[in-house]
């Protein structure tokens, strides 16, 4: 019988929990620490860091016995040592160095498999040569800029970017709703596209003198998408509840006047399962937790026919 794996974000591991029991998935055991084990059919997950597909349980007799195994199997492995982490630590010292440099603005996932293993008792290794997310425990390294942004928030626009595999390219038109103090306008400003920022309030002074970048005073509800130029990204970081959200995404997506789309899901007090279903259910959408998210969830909406192969989601 298949077993799954799914690996909780640090301190959300009743949010996967949750969903999983929204979802009728069952665990098939004690979960291990952040990792949740099912014998059930995998499903989506959006609080999942990373999803452990077609896990092996493996027997082994010492710390070279457990490298062999793993080496025979793939080149690229990922540790995740809750438990026996000294064990763990001198198995992941005999397999194949695996680089983690940060990634850079327009820089993308890594293109080689990585796979996951732990240690469940000092002689039984548990191991994924398949995993949803490109990164070590669904943790991207990024290089932070602490100078230009006014915030940490546009982390979590330049994870979507680099998990999607598309940046915003040179003349291309972004349009950045609930924009102020400028975050995530600066991220897009350096790719060189050309940005509208619509908020009530101003932009941080040096982000609203850059030259791709103008400032629109307003409300992002308030802008009918029929009646708006076509945009290539519309991305949003607005403070409001879903639903509020959901109906703006609709609006846009109705209108077909935005390519690609980046919207961050808030929540205030209990998640709401159901409508991050509704968000799923937008064609062309994945909905996922990245790891610069706190108690929010990231929807993407890409124009590419082949998106759903081309993005680090959590649906296959």
């Amino acid at each position: 019988m298949a077993l799954t794996g799914y690996l909780a974000p640090v301190d959300l591991e009743h949010e996967l929990r949750d969903e999983m029991a929204a979802a009728g998935v069952r665990a098939s055991r004690r979960p291990h620490e952040r990792l949740v084990l099912s014998t059930d059919p995998p499903f989506g997950s959006a609080w999942a860091a990373n999803i452990w597909h077609d896990v092996e349980e493996i027997p082994i007799t010492s710390i070279g016995h457990a490298a062999k195994e793993l080496r025979d199997r793939q080149r690229n492995w990922a540790m995740y040592a809750p438990l026996h982490h000294g064990r763990a630590k001198l198995i992941a010292e005999k397999l194949p160095h695996v680089s983690a440099k940060p990634i850079e603005i327009g820089g993308v996932v890594p293109a080689a498999p990585l796979g996951s293993w732990t240690l469940l008792e000092p002689d039984l290794l548990l191991a994924a040569t398949t995993c949803s997310s490109p990164f070590p425990n669904g943790e991207p390294r990024l290089v932070e800029d602490r100078v230009g942004p006014p915030s940490r928030a546009y982390l979590k626009l330049y994870e979507a970017l680099v998990r999607q595999r598309r940046w915003p390219q040179a003349g291309e038109r972004c349009l950045d709703l609930g924009a102020s103090p400028g975050g995530w306008t600066w991220l897009l400003a350096q790719t060189g596209a050309a940005v509208v920022a619509v908020d009530k309030a101003p932009l941080a002074d040096h982000i609203d003198r850059m030259p791709n970048v103008r400032w629109q005073e307003g409300s992002a509800f308030a802008l009918d998408p029929r009646e708006h130029e076509p945009v290539d990204w519309l991305c949003s970081d607005i403070i409001c509840f879903p639903q509020r959200l959901l109906g703006l995404v609709q609006r846009w997506v109705d209108a077909g006047t935005a390519r690609n789309m980046v919207c961050t899901i808030k929540f205030k007090g209990d998640t709401d399962h159901g409508i991050v279903r509704e968000f799923a259910a937008i064609p062309g959408a994945t909905v996922q937790h990245l790891h610069h998210n706190k108690h929010e969830l990231t929807f993407v909406r890409s124009a590419n026919p082949d998106h759903r192969a081309r993005l680090d989601d959590h649906l296959s």
